[in-house]
């Protein structure tokens, strides 16, 4: 799944698709803007959670949806710890508290995304998921010609269900819209944590949150699998092809990359997505959920640039 950085929620929430990006806080350089370099940062990472969320369904009939998404957390959540060493001392309990927000919206975003896509195919689940952050968008803005690129996703999903999601798993599609609710819930926590600790500290913070509250579920549900050698390894790739890489790639991106320019850039990723699911699970989409899921990446750049019209406008000085 695909997941937005910590940038400020409007510019932040038409971002990324299925798993979550760095709360790192950091906006970029506006000179960064016609640069390729960041550019291809940013689409190798969109590249690397898609395909990452791919190997990760391959994976399930082995160790199931839950213990994939515990071998993803806990993996992730050791390597960014020894990565970060993030300070324990010293954060107020309003600190504490937001970074444990954030974890749990992580784990919610992370186990509902791959209960979607044990259902639904992947690009489908993350054409539902990013509604979450659109939605975001629409509400923040506070604009009326939001409520246009509102209407656009929704015959987006209206011709992705079929007019009635006979086409989808209900369950599945239930699944992708309650991720896109938890996204929405990231994307607001993972601003804040990106405030209160330093560099990408709250994040591997909050990813030990979430493989702590997602672990008594992967026991529960795969057991001794989840020691298995090959299925540790291949939670190791997911892990991090779906959390590590992107989130460094996007770090790097970020300090040289509008946090605009990146949200619509990460709106590519339910096209990456399908992309990802036909190529290593041959999940072809019909020409109307193809074209479904270019009305929600429409809609997704489209809130993206309103805002960045509406922050140039407040920007300009007042003109006697």
């Amino acid at each position: 799944m695909t997941t937005p950085s910590a940038a400020t929620p409007s510019t932040s929430a038409a971002a990324s698709a299925a798993d979550p990006g760095p709360a790192s806080g950091q906006a970029g350089n506006p000179r960064g803007r016609g640069s390729l370099g960041p550019v291809g940062l940013v689409l190798a990472g969109g590249f690397s959670v898609q395909f990452g969320a791919a190997l990760a369904v391959s994976l399930m009939p082995r160790a199931g949806a839950l213990g994939v998404v515990t071998l993803r957390l806990v993996v992730a959540a050791v390597v960014l710890l020894l990565i970060c060493r993030p300070r324990l001392r010293g954060h107020s309990r309003a600190d504490w508290g937001t970074v444990v927000a954030f974890g749990i919206a992580m784990a919610g975003m992370n186990g509902l995304f791959y209960q979607a896509v044990d259902r639904i195919p992947l690009g489908p689940a993350v054409t539902l998921e990013v509604l979450g952050p659109l939605a975001l968008s629409v509400v923040a803005s506070r604009r009326a010609v939001n409520l246009v690129w509102a209407a656009l996703a929704l015959a987006g999903v209206f011709l992705l269900g079929g007019g009635g999601f006979d086409s989808l798993d209900p369950a599945g599609a239930a699944f992708a819209l309650g991720a896109g609710a938890m996204w929405a819930a990231y994307i607001v926590f993972s601003s804040r944590t990106g405030r209160r600790f330093p560099q990408a500290d709250g994040l591997a913070l909050a990813m030990a949150v979430g493989a702590v509250l997602f672990l008594p579920l992967g026991i529960a549900e795969s057991g001794g699998k989840l020691l298995d050698p090959v299925t540790l390894a291949l939670g190791a790739g997911v892990a991090l092809l779906s959390s590590v890489l992107p989130y460094t790639l996007e770090l790097l991106a970020l300090r040289r990359l509008p946090a605009p320019t990146f949200a619509i850039l990460m709106s590519l990723e339910p096209a990456i997505a399908a992309a990802a699911g036909f190529l290593i699970l041959d999940q072809a989409l019909s020409a109307t959920q193809a074209a479904a899921i270019a009305l929600v990446i429409a809609a997704s750049m489209g809130a993206v640039r309103t805002q960045m019209g509406r922050r140039r406008a407040k920007a300009l000085p007042d003109v006697p």
